[in-house]
């Protein structure tokens, strides 16, 4: 399906929002607005897109401190897990689709960096929030939601085409995005061997980023 993507530098910690459009039907919606939602929907004013949706891929004050404000400028109530779209009364769970011009938006519920992260797919785009970044993955606690992390990034992001865009929600690697192929071939998360080595890495980070120089 044709797509357009916009990425926006919103501020905080080098965090993206987004403004995804089906450019036949200018049909779009506008994913973790954050610190520039007015940025974003004058864009789409300009763009003459018509906002359907907007998500909020986790519930963190960083991503959805926007959300007052983007609900003012548009009329729509910003989607997060568990909650359910007014207009289209389709609940965003798992597996949710929302349609969108010709095709529809594709929900993966991904928990692990927090309970209720999702990501969004529609297309060949795949907005990941926080759950995978350009060379690394979100933040985890404790060894229980390390699991559950990876459970969601092997069942869930690396069973994508290879040639699946990524779009994370931080600029924190060497490219502001990539795409799944790329990621599960370099990042030294999805290469290690199992779930065992994808924790001693998460648990000795900083001494593995300081050995290869990663920011």
């Amino acid at each position: 399906m044709p797509l357009e993507v916009e990425q926006f530098r919103t501020g905080g910690d080098r965090n993206f929002g987004y403004l995804c459009a089906d450019t036949l039907s200018r049909e779009a919606f506008i994913v973790d607005p954050s610190y520039n939602p007015d940025g974003i929907v004058l864009r789409a004013r300009e763009a003459g897109y018509r906002l359907k949706y907007v998500f909020s891929t986790h519930g963190h004050e960083d991503h959805t401190c926007g959300n007052l404000d983007i609900k003012r400028l548009t009329g729509l109530e910003p989607l997060l897990f568990g909650s359910i779209c007014p207009s289209a009364m389709i609940p965003v769970e798992d597996g949710a689709r929302f349609p969108l011009g010709n095709g529809e938006i594709l929900i993966l519920h991904t928990p692990g960096h927090t309970l209720d992260s999702i990501c969004i797919l529609y297309g060949d785009a795949l907005f990941t929030g926080d759950t995978l970044f350009v060379g690394k993955v979100g933040g985890t606690a404790t060894e229980d939601e390390a699991r559950i992390q990876y459970d969601s990034l092997h069942r869930k992001l690396l069973t994508l085409p290879s040639a699946t865009r990524v779009w994370p929600g931080h600029d924190y690697g060497v490219c502001p995005s990539s795409d799944i192929g790329s990621e599960y071939a370099s990042n030294p998360f999805l290469v290690q061997k199992d779930f065992s080595a994808f924790l001693a890495l998460k648990q000795n980070w900083p001494a593995y980023k300081k050995a290869h120089g990663i920011a």
